[in-house]
């Protein structure tokens, strides 16, 4: 799963990369280069996990993240910038929403709703060039010949147009599985799920989930395939700096009980549709990450391509199962280790022992 950070200039974006990956700032780099980083996925389950069969490794599921300098017409008109953005699975917008006295801004200025909507319609009208260009070859194309195809992505594409005419993103569309295939190669920018990142101020942080609520049920309301989380900047830098103890006793002075990290690599699994099934043993004990509502075959798929062609069953139990009663021979006792088959609809926290040719 890619994640491209983007946003306007001085929004905090740059720093939180750093703290989500620990990727620190390469000079070498041009001034349109992204730069990429992966973050592991929290899970407190793993570590339960390793409590029992004390393995020699602990493999977390991950997320990369792409930091992007900030959107600005200029930066959308380079192709290398555009390719980059074009390959995200999702897109986090970090936006500010306190002032800085150490930036230079006028008074009042920052204004989160402004630069939400500045952001969005550049992805707009970066989608419409791209939209323009193709509906102008299709209709010389379905003049010289007739097909049936031309004219089906002619219609589909119409309707795209007709939606960022009205500066309105593509991730609006509804689509069936037919149209959501005629489009996926042009990698519309505005169609991809959006996670809003607002960065508050120190000060209002232990308003945090107010706010957040605030923006997700007032102004952000009934924008599809979006989150929106809140986190504070300056306390995330600080928490880095900590050890676990340490930054649980800073989080709870301001009545938190998770890091916005932890909440923003939360929320980027809801947006995109993604869970995690874990595998545990004397030699590892790992997270894996497959779509929500995953078959066990394809399951099976994500740990080697070989397990799933030559899958026959998958022994199932539930993490908190295997962790309260010892390990595998207390749920075989118990009845609680099942076999499954390769149509099983995998959970949020099975542990699968995959059976294969």
């Amino acid at each position: 799963m890619k994640t491209a950070i983007i946003g306007l200039p001085t929004v905090g974006k740059t720093s939180l990369f750093t703290i989500l990956t620990g990727a620190h700032e390469d000079t070498r780099l041009g001034s349109t280069a992204a730069r990429s980083g992966v973050a592991k996925v929290p899970d407190t389950r793993l570590d339960e996990l390793a409590k029992i069969f004390e393995p020699p490794k602990i493999t977390h599921a991950t997320v990369e993240y792409v930091d992007f300098p900030a959107i600005s017409k200029e930066h959308l008109r380079d192709p290398s910038y555009l390719a980059g953005l074009r390959v995200a699975d999702a897109f986090a917008h970090v936006v500010r929403v306190f002032e800085d006295a150490t930036v230079a801004h006028e008074k009042g200025s920052v204004d989160p709703l402004r630069d939400i909507d500045d952001v969005e319609t550049e992805l707009v009208l970066s989608d419409l060039v791209v939209i323009e260009k193709r509906l102008e070859r299709l209709d010389k194309d379905r003049k010289k010949v007739k097909n049936p195809e031309l004219d089906h992505e002619f219609e589909l594409l119409e309707k795209c147009k007709a939606l960022v005419d009205a500066n309105q993103p593509l991730r609006q569309l509804s689509l069936d599985a037919d149209g959501e295939k005629r489009i996926r190669g042009f990698q519309f920018l505005s169609q991809k799920p959006m996670l809003y990142v607002l960065n508050i101020g120190e000060a209002d942080a232990a308003r945090l989930h107010e706010i957040e609520q605030q923006y997700r049920s007032g102004p952000l309301q009934g924008r599809a395939h979006t989150e929106v989380m809140a986190m504070c900047g300056k306390i995330e830098a600080e928490l880095a700096e900590l050890a676990p103890e340490e930054a649980r006793e800073y989080l709870a002075s301001y009545g938190l009980k998770e890091s916005g990290l932890v909440r923003m690599i939360t929320a980027s699994y809801r947006l995109l549709g993604l869970m995690s099934f874990l595998t545990a043993g004397e030699t590892e004990v790992r997270a894996w990450t497959i779509p929500i509502a995953s078959q066990a075959v394809k399951a099976a798929g994500a740990i080697h391509s070989d397990f799933e062609k030559k899958f026959i069953r998958a022994e199932v139990v539930n993490w908190k199962n295997l962790v309260d009663l010892g390990g595998y021979p207390g749920v075989r006792e118990k009845g609680l280790l099942r076999l499954e088959g390769k149509d099983y609809i995998v959970k949020d926290g099975d542990v699968l022992v995959i059976r294969h040719g």
